[in-house]
């Protein structure tokens, strides 16, 4: 079984989107802020 990098290369997120909202930081995050960190998501729908 072939790795999805070694077909396509490395797959990177794009970057955030300027003028989101952002909570509990001082200051928008960048990808390269969270280089090397766990990062967990949570989605979270209202319904």
């Amino acid at each position: 079984m072939r790795r999805w990098d070694d077909a396509y290369g490395p797959v990177r997120a794009p970057d955030f989107p300027s003028g989101l909202t952002w909570f509990n930081v001082r200051r928008p995050l960048t990808l390269a802020d969270l280089q090397e960190r766990l990062v967990i998501l949570d989605f979270w729908t209202y319904c």
